[in-house]
């Protein structure tokens, strides 16, 4: 879960022998042998990730922090995908992988890295439709992803270690499972997803919308895609029912359904993500504090009047089932 903000950069003026990241960068052979500026990029919650600048360009170095292993990424996976997704014209240049020490580099994008407000505000819904179905149009990646599967993996190492768990966590899994069950009624054909598209990880270069950060990229259900942006963002259910329209070309009940419980099986999964952070990440960041506004959100979704209905209408399936006007 990182967010590749490009708007809260530190400088760190650097040359060769200067800068307390050349030890690092001294690894990437696709640097030239001249001097370099780094900045430090803020609002990654996994990685450190570095913009490094020098005469002939800039890219960006993401250095893999301990821990990442309890959170089910696989950094060669990762490193194809993210391939992939360059190759599909919507994900960055891949440059470069060292698997020791777990370096990933990547062109860097010239753009604006979104908030979640320039996600609310709605404008840009129907772009963010047409960068997802370009990424889920492209090669299929190596990896594949099931939310249900991440969140049962979770919850074993939270439980194993001992690391937090809400209240009532464990009273929603009879839910959790019935919109498994429902998924299962009317399977879905995967394609290649980012399956973390936060607010930071959309790239607004004025001309189109890249999509970066693949450390939790597979082929998936692109309805977990759509679905995840509409929580991570916490856009309404009208924002919601207007990215599914762009995506699909036309308004679909149990699209919009699937979209809303994949939504929340994010939120109950990415709660065991924030416990796991918050007992093994050295990063300075509240993540207990982030798990439980997920929780909550999702706790009050699995109580809420509309969940049997959503249910049956993601169940329903079928072209014919369309929003009524």
């Amino acid at each position: 879960m990182s967010a590749g903000s490009r708007e809260h950069a530190s400088d760190v003026p650097a040359g060769p022998g200067a800068s307390e990241w050349d030890s690092v960068l001294d690894r990437v052979t696709c640097l030239p042998g001249k001097p370099y500026q780094v900045e430090v990029l803020t609002g990654g919650l996994t990685n450190i990730n570095l913009k490094v600048s020098h005469a002939e360009g800039a890219v960006v170095v993401r250095i893999a922090q301990p821990g990442s292993e309890l959170l089910a990424i696989d950094r060669k996976a990762e490193h194809l995908n993210s391939t992939a997704a360059a190759q599909a014209g919507v994900g960055a240049p891949v440059l470069e992988y060292i698997a020791d020490p777990g370096l990933l580099v990547v062109g860097f994008i010239d753009g604006r890295a979104f908030t979640d407000d320039d996600i609310r505000g709605g404008a840009h819904l129907s772009r963010i439709a047409a960068a997802c179905r370009q990424l889920h149009g492209g090669p299929r990646f190596v990896s594949d992803f099931n939310m249900f599967d991440i969140q049962r993996g979770y919850l074993d190492i939270v439980q194993r270690e001992g690391f937090r768990l809400p209240a009532r966590y464990l009273d929603f899994m009879p839910q959790a499972a019935r919109i498994e069950s429902a998924f299962h009624t009317r399977p879905q054909p995967t394609v290649p997803c980012n399956n973390d598209l936060l607010a930071g990880n959309f790239i607004d270069d004025g001309r189109k919308i890249w999509l970066i950060d693949y450390e939790y990229s597979g082929n998936n259900d692109p309805c977990f895609e759509l679905g995840n942006i509409w929580s991570e963002a916490n856009l309404s259910l009208e924002q919601l029912e207007e990215l599914m329209e762009a995506y699909d070309g036309r308004l679909l009940r149990h699209r919009v359904a699937r979209a809303r419980l994949w939504g929340l099986m994010s939120k109950f999964g990415w709660t065991l993500w924030g416990s796991i952070q918050a007992s093994v990440s050295s990063i300075d960041f509240d993540f207990w504090e982030w798990a439980m506004e997920k929780y909550e959100r999702a706790a009050a979704e699995f109580d809420g009047p509309a969940f049997a209905r959503l249910l049956d209408d993601a169940a329903a399936g079928g072209p014919d089932i369309t929003m009524a006007p």
